[in-house]
């Protein structure tokens, strides 16, 4: 199961301190009751909230600190893309796996699986047991959508706006937080659907 999904922002943003990561969106799937114990428990829904964006904001830090170092491994200097060539960004993406220990920042080991897209980072957390080719698979599908669909490498692209169709795209490939098995002809079908909800 996927444990979360979010975006964001990789590359130095003015109004944040050095090495934090601004998160542009994120969901979480099921309840993360197992990791209140003791006094957690008897947290509030606000405190829990702020508790789950807390941990959220773990990740993307952690995330942010592995596309850097990818990036500055590799020695590739990073080219603005324009709009219509979103593919080309997608293809030349930096990728990777982290494993999140137990307590950094849930109470189980997780696997982070990430995406560098110019100035952002699409991320997948998931239990250490899921199938990372799939997850992959799925992780790739999702941001190749938001990326040609919501048009989120303009200028002036404001994630924060197009929430409610990021909610529909993971409703579709990652219901309840499930990764999905399909073959090429669902796939053709939900990639239709996808298509004609994104153009509304």
């Amino acid at each position: 199961m996927v444990q979360c999904f979010l975006i964001h922002t990789v590359n130095p943003v003015s109004t944040l301190a050095p090495g934090e990561s601004r998160v542009l969106y994120s969901r979480v799937f099921g309840p993360e009751e197992g990791a209140l114990t003791g006094a957690d428990s008897e947290l509030g829904p606000e405190q829990r909230r702020l508790l789950q964006n807390e941990k959220v904001a773990v990740v993307a830090r952690q995330v942010r600190s592995a596309v850097t170092l990818s990036r500055e491994a590799s020695g590739r200097v990073l080219v603005e893309t324009v709009l219509g060539e979103e593919l080309v960004a997608l293809q030349e993406a930096d990728s990777g796996v982290q494993r999140l220990g137990r307590g950094d920042p849930w109470a189980g080991e997780r696997s982070a699986l990430w995406l560098g897209v110019q100035s952002l980072a699409f991320t997948l957390v998931t239990e250490p047991h899921e199938n990372l080719l799939l997850a992959e698979g799925t992780l790739k599908s999702i941001t190749r959508h938001c990326l040609e669909h919501l048009r989120m490498l303009g200028t002036g692209s404001e994630v924060l706006l197009k929430s409610d169709r990021i909610d529909v795209l993971l409703h579709r490939l990652l219901p309840h937080g499930q990764l999905l098995f399909l073959n090429h002809r669902f796939t053709q079908s939900l990639e239709k659907e996808l298509a004609h909800y994104m153009a509304q």
